[in-house]
């Protein structure tokens, strides 16, 4: 599966392979070993499972590899407040992209010396993000990013696929997809109701746009386990 993966990535994305996430982070291991830094990005809808990957990939290759989230850049609450965009949070204008560019662009420009670039991440508990929060050191031969508007081609975003070598998009069914989103919320202990309502009037508004560009990706991939339509994780 791994080669056929590899001979997939020279050619068009075509329709999504079906893996497992064991092979995914072959393939990913594969690119760190590659003899130049690499910059992969992970795209999907909300509830893909991006966060899943990342996280498998970066566990498989320790200090070889490091992560750079879009979410990392979400607006503060109260810039979004006075933008009227709270309500939308998560959308493809209420995160900070040039600043997200940016980063980018210094993460492909570290030197192979002694040198760290330092991206920021999203506290959950709190919505807010945190700077500095995650090192990106110069010997990290793969460096992850994830996020839903990677391939997106306007307000900014268009800035970002070019810096990327690769994006592999994550593809799963929309049922699963819908329930992982709701799980989500409710966990985190909003009311049934109200997370129905954040999932079908943000979530799945914005999925729809990141759906849209799935066609940009280099690779199209829908995890599976042992003939599951699905893999399992927190769907992030």
């Amino acid at each position: 599966m791994a080669r056929q993966l590899a001979v997939a990535l020279t050619g068009a994305p075509g329709p999504a392979h079906r893996v497992t996430l064991s092979e995914v982070v072959a393939q990913a291991s594969a690119l760190a070993v590659s003899g130049t830094r690499t910059l992969l990005g992970i795209s999907g809808a909300p509830g893909a499972g991006k966060s899943t990957v990342v996280e498998a990939i970066l566990a498989e290759l320790g200090p070889r590899a490091a992560w750079v989230p879009m979410d990392g850049f979400h607006l503060d609450n109260g810039v979004l407040e006075g933008l009227g965009r709270r309500g939308r949070k998560g959308a493809w204008d209420t995160f900070d992209v040039e600043g997200y560019v940016a980063l980018l662009q210094r993460v492909r420009d570290l030197p192979a010396a002694d040198a760290v670039v330092y991206a920021p991440a999203l506290d959950r508990s709190l919505e807010t993000a945190v700077a500095a929060a995650i090192p990106v050191p110069a010997e990290a031969s793969l460096v992850l990013t994830e996020g839903n508007y990677l391939l997106h081609d306007a307000g900014g975003w268009e800035q970002v696929r070019p810096l990327l070598d690769q994006v592999w998009f994550l593809e799963v069914p929309e049922q699963e997809r819908v329930r992982r989103l709701l799980g989500r919320r409710t966990q985190d202990g909003e009311a049934l109701e109200q997370a129905r309502a954040w999932v079908h009037d943000v979530n799945q508004v914005n999925a729809g746009l990141v759906l849209a560009d799935a066609h940009r990706a280099d690779l199209r991939l829908r995890l599976t386990t042992r003939g599951d339509d699905s893999a399992g994780g927190s769907g992030r």
